[in-house]
């Protein structure tokens, strides 16, 4: 068993230490950008509009909860609401944007 964790041990870090030799680069591969634009930027757009979907949603959800237990007040949630939902989607725009930009750059 302890044969076993030694050799547990020496894998990782020999998979660790040596995966950072392997994928070292070489500084003239380094100017020509990033390889992986293409991938953050997709990642960005979809954790924000995942990010700005499930606040939109618990936004309605309690204006229209509210709404529903004291009809009187639609005036005073309503427009609130409204607000808080354009502000939640420009943040969505605002990370898209950040994402062509990382593309172009």
């Amino acid at each position: 068993m302890n044969f076993r964790k030694t050799l547990l041990a020496l894998g990782t870090i020999v998979m660790t230490f040596g995966a950072t030799i392997a994928m070292a680069e070489e500084t003239a591969a380094a100017t020509h950008g990033d390889p992986y634009a293409s991938l953050s930027a997709a990642l960005a757009i979809g954790i924000a509009a995942f990010g700005g979907a499930f606040g939109q949603g618990k936004t309605a959800a309690a204006a229209l909860e509210g709404i529903g237990r004291n009809p009187s007040a639609q005036g005073k949630i309503f427009v609130p609401m409204i607000i808080g939902l354009a502000l939640i989607e420009s943040l969505v725009l605002y990370a898209f944007v950040i994402a062509f930009i990382k593309i172009k750059t």
